[in-house]
């Protein structure tokens, strides 16, 4: 029996509920645990490994990066973080991008740019409007942007300048909105709230209000974008575009980075603004470069809207044959099946002593985030798992 769980409760701080799995090897969408089992990743690091574990192509830009150049300060010029800005840029709606380490990073940076244009273009206007279950990252302003209070109630005084409205409720948007909001932030779909995909019209008419109020619309695409929901940015499927972009989780396959990207307007950062010791290094955005361009150009995200598509006819027969389900919602490989009652935890504890890892996003909602090149049998395979397991669980 290892003793990783023994250490990590002596010297780690007690910060995660973790499964009781020790993970020591990956190879695609299959990882294996210190005592040999395998199983079935359909978590992938929280939507963070689009091409799945040790991927060949992405270990081998790694190490020959490595072996170049891991980091210098942005006070020099970078090879593959002006290639990665320049693929990001030219495959978007955006025009400019700033490089970080994480989605709490990017979106803090996309609150100070919001901030610092409304000081300047809307006299003062320092506000954001954000929503109920939407979940933007752990920093101090971060944290105070995401709208669930059990994460913002414990740290104290919160920062000023966020007011909270129902997801998809736009009028409550528009009664929100005062001389002194400065831009909306929202996700696309609700992640970590769930899975929760916006109303018929919503994001349309968010961006419509936004452009009458002459405010920003930061779209918070740390979970969904990179092809995750089955196209390149989530918010092509609602036919509209952000003044600023956020991106994390899958952009370097694994590799820490994240990305603020906007429009010419909304990009008002001057030299001394804002900074980062390691953001848009050589390493990361080298492997960031390296897991796009598999994601554009070599098919992986149309895999992705492919398996989503197979995923999801297998939760609609879930559906059909068993009384707990009470449906499922999502896009692309990002996917909640939902019950009548609170059993996800059962049904993920069961899953893992079966072989397959998925993720309790609420406690009757079971979320799946597996690789984007996840197969059609690896597929076929987590869902006769989960036929068994909800089975099981429910009698």
């Amino acid at each position: 029996m290892s003793d990783v769980p023994q250490l990590e409760s002596t010297y780690h701080m007690q910060m995660f509920r973790r499964m009781p799995v020790t993970l020591v090897r990956g190879q695609g969408t299959r990882v294996w645990d210190d005592t040999g089992k395998e199983y079935l990743d359909f978590v992938a690091g929280i939507a963070v490994d689009t091409l799945g574990h040790a991927d060949p192509g992405l270990a081998d830009v790694i190490a020959e990066q490595a072996r170049t150049l891991v980091h210098v300060s942005n006070i020099f010029y970078s090879e593959p973080q002006v290639h990665l800005a320049q693929l990001l840029v030219e495959h978007s709606a955006l025009d400019q991008v700033f490089f970080v380490n994480s989605g709490a990073e990017a979106n803090e940076g996309a609150i100070k740019l919001a901030r610092k244009w409304g000081i300047a273009n809307r006299q003062g206007a320092y506000e954001i409007i954000a929503t109920n279950n939407g979940f933007h990252g752990r920093t101090l302003a971060t944290v105070a942007a995401t709208g669930t209070p059990r994460y913002r109630e414990p740290f104290g005084p919160q920062l000023p300048g966020f007011t909270f409205v129902d997801y998809g409720d736009i009028e409550a948007m528009k009664a929100a909105t005062t001389p002194q909001t400065c831009a909306i932030l929202i996700e696309p779909v609700q992640g970590e709230g769930g899975v929760n995909m916006p109303p018929e019209g919503y994001l349309q008419a968010v961006r419509k209000w936004c452009d009458e109020q002459g405010l920003l619309l930061i779209l918070d695409e740390v979970q969904t974008g990179c092809g995750r929901t089955g196209t390149l940015w989530a918010y092509e499927q609602a036919g509209i575009e952000p003044d600023i972009m956020t991106l994390a989780k899958g952009l370097g396959g694994g590799v820490p980075i994240g990305a603020v990207l906007a429009k010419d307007h909304a990009a008002v950062f001057e030299p001394g603004d804002h900074g980062s010791t390691f953001g848009g290094n050589p390493l990361a955005t080298a492997a960031a470069l390296y897991v796009m361009r598999q994601v554009i150009e070599g098919g992986v995200a149309q895999n992705g809207q492919e398996r989503g598509e197979q995923l999801a006819r297998h939760f609609s027969s879930f559906e059909d044959r068993f009384d707990a389900v009470a449906g499922h919602r999502g896009a692309g490989l990002l996917r909640a099946l939902v019950f009548h009652d609170e059993i996800a935890g059962d049904v993920v504890g069961k899953a893992l002593q079966a072989g397959l890892i998925l993720n309790a996003v609420r406690p009757n909602a079971v979320r799946f985030m597996p690789p984007l090149n996840v197969t059609a049998e690896e597929i076929d395979q987590a869902a006769t798992i989960l036929e068994g397991v909800i089975a099981e669980v429910t009698g």
